[in-house]
């Protein structure tokens, strides 16, 4: 059987790798959010439904991660991430060139799979690959990837979106994701296959009252950022009054401390414990959430989004790493499962973010996401106190 010693000169090629890999998915996951102006403008459909796009493919990724993970669980990690990132250059491809919402959206729902597939596939792939003492480092960095995307591929799909339109923003993801493709199959070694469940260990995972609780904090935590960020550039434009410059940079800011935040975390998370780390970053993306109501002009959106930015996406892979300490033999299926809860969040607060602008207005959007992270910080407290196995 291959260790993870037997690994180590291939694991720096394979993480970097991987985290471009993330980066494009990233990239991916985000265009609709990035391009949801001229999306509803091209579409000729209302903002409401054209986030909805957002909803249909992320409760697509949240189902599709724990099934998918239970059919290729046999797979080469090479063979199948590889293919991954094939499918989904090929679907954005084909969703830049749909002709309207009726035509995109199943389009896009198939593509969105791949996302189902790579990104908890790659935590358990390098989970699998790392020792022990690299194991929280390795599955932060490949989470980098995310966060990149929120820096670069967010901003550049806004600005492409405002200026170009949504097809180009679509094209570009998908040149980039067929790049990754090529990455991934070179650096990736043969024979990379974390060990399977059996239905019994799956049962056994879903019985488990702290792992679940754990997983079912990513989804609160994202139901409550997604309430309001799926809908942050029509919220700019629309409130606020930005001009298409300055959401791309305000798209830019909020990616660039969300880098910093993640790769803070990727250096110390393992020192001082993900548990702690998750607490942190909720607390900052609350504090974001409630002084909201003051985010009227871009420079005050700039000083507000920073304590946010700064948790937002660290908060996912804090919340991998945590789940890859708690129980290192069930990694493949937590990974999928959690990676369920961040599309499960995302649907949830994109669809109720929607329906909340179209009966209640932009102003409650807020304060309904706070009250979401509130109770995934209270629920991680509570995980927290408890060993999420027998000793």
């Amino acid at each position: 059987m291959t260790t993870a010693t037997d690994y180590g000169s291939a694991l720096p090629a394979t993480r970097r790798a991987l985290l471009f890999g993330n980066f494009v998915i990233g990239c991916g996951v985000m265009v609709v959010s990035g391009t949801l102006n001229d999306l509803a403008t091209s579409l000729r459909v209302s903002v409401a439904l054209a986030g909805q796009l957002i909803t249909i493919a992320a409760t697509l990724m949240c189902f599709g991660a724990p099934l998918l993970a239970m059919v290729v669980a046999g797979w080469d990690r090479r063979r199948l991430l590889t293919l991954a990132l094939l499918w989904y250059g090929v679907g954005h491809a084909l969703c830049a060139v749909m002709p309207d919402y009726a035509w995109l959206w199943p389009v896009r729902a198939l593509t969105v799979l791949a996302a189902a597939v790579f990104t908890p596939q790659a935590a358990a792939a390098i989970g699998h690959m790392a020792t022990p003492e690299q194991r929280g480092r390795s599955i932060t960095f490949v989470f980098l990837g995310w966060s990149v995307a929120s820096v670069a591929g967010m901003p550049i799909s806004a600005w492409i979106g405002e200026m170009f339109g949504w097809r180009w923003a679509m094209g570009l993801v998908a040149v980039l994701a067929l790049a990754a493709a090529m990455g991934v199959h070179r650096s990736l070694p043969t024979g990379v296959r974390p060990p399977g469940m059996s239905l019994r260990a799956w049962r056994g995972v879903f019985r488990n009252p702290v792992l679940m609780a754990i997983v079912a904090v990513t989804a609160l935590q994202g139901a409550g950022q997604f309430t309001v960020f799926a809908y942050y550039a029509p919220y700019l434009r629309q409130i606020v009054g930005a001009s298409p410059n300055e959401i791309s940079l305000l798209f830019a800011w909020f990616g660039a401390w969300g880098l910093l935040g993640n790769t803070i975390l990727s250096r110390v998370v393992d020192r001082v414990g993900a548990a702690r780390a998750v607490a942190t970053v909720l607390v900052l993306i609350c504090f974001s959430l409630l002084l909201w109501p003051l985010a009227t002009t871009p420079p005050w959106i700039a000083a507000l989004i920073v304590p946010w930015a700064l948790g937002c996406f660290s908060c996912n892979s804090a919340q991998q790493a945590r789940l890859g300490h708690a129980a290192p033999l069930l990694t493949p299926a937590l990974m999928a499962l959690n990676t369920s809860a961040i599309y499960l969040g995302q649907a949830v607060g994109a669809g109720g973010g929607g329906w909340l602008i179209e009966h209640m207005g932009w102003g409650v959007l807020s304060w309904v996401g706070l009250a979401w992270v509130a109770v995934a910080l209270a629920l991680s407290q509570w995980a927290a106190r408890r060993p999420a196995l027998p000793e």
